[in-house]
């Protein structure tokens, strides 16, 4: 009995691992066939534009809420640390950067997962649970071509937008923040920024951006696709789009952020 409990305990986590690197493997896979059919998704205009409103848009509000927020809690807690050394002149800069190169691309994407992706995760498994996928299949359509790919293109070109949106919201904030309440001089905390900044910070946000919405609309349209066990899948599939897409985000920004290290930018 101990011998079956010692082996158990040891070989447990290997048999989880290759389940996982399985189900990783069968995601890769069927993301190989399905991003060649990105490049006739721009043939259906009105499908594309449909999901951009429905991503992109509908997400705007919660994204410009969750900057404004941001962009005054920021200017505050660095002030704390800034005025010990008499130096909060310089946070302007500090601002500037924190947001467009990581704040921005992060917490715009988690709040596009919980809005969108969270969605689409459940309109999806419903369709299958309920066999409407099959009927599409059943017509001669095919259905990641109608259901998948549009979703991914809409989310890849709308969260470079909505990253663009929350940057300006939380930089002015916090510029109002730091100048009107916190008394630093305007003309030094914009000078900061004029003479440190470049573009190719707002420019590694937006890349980033660009990466986060395929990984996401990706993670959140395959398991909404392969959704099973019927009102309880559904369920427990927009628990697991929302959790691996936050997860996968957090990943990803490390890897990006240090491959743009590399490259000096």
């Amino acid at each position: 009995m101990i011998t079956e409990n010692f082996f158990s305990a040891i070989g447990s986590p290997i048999v989880k691992s290759v389940g996982v690197l399985n189900s990783l493997g069968t995601f890769l896979l069927f993301q190989a066939r399905v991003f060649p059919l990105i490049f006739t998704t721009f043939s259906r205009t009105k499908l594309l534009m449909k999901q951009i409103e429905l991503i992109g848009i509908g997400t705007v509000g919660v994204v410009a809420l969750t900057a404004l927020f941001t962009g005054m809690v920021e200017a505050i807690q660095l002030y704390n640390g800034f005025h010990d050394f008499g130096v909060e002149n310089f946070m302007g800069y500090t601002i500037f950067v924190s947001i467009t190169k990581e704040l921005g691309p992060v917490f715009a994407t988690l709040m596009l997962i919980s809005r969108a992706v969270s969605a689409m995760a459940a309109e999806l498994g419903t369709m299958r649970v309920t066999e409407q996928i099959d009927a599409i299949e059943t017509l001669g359509v095919d259905s990641k071509k109608y259901l998948i790919v549009p979703r991914i293109v809409a989310t890849t070109l709308s969260l470079p937008m909505l990253v663009l949106v929350f940057d300006f919201v939380a930089i002015t904030s916090a510029f109002y923040i730091s100048t009107v309440v916190l008394d630093i001089n305007p003309i030094a905390y914009q000078d900061t920024i004029m003479r440190l900044g470049h573009f190719s910070d707002i420019g590694t946000g937006l890349i980033k951006a660009a990466v986060f919405g395929f990984i996401v609309s990706s993670i959140g349209t395959y398991i909404g696709y392969f959704t099973r066990g019927g009102a309880r899948g559904v369920g427990l599939s927009t628990i697991h789009a929302v959790v691996y897409s936050a997860v996968s985000i957090f990943v990803a920004n490390y890897f990006l952020s240090s491959f743009f290290l590399f490259l000096g930018w």
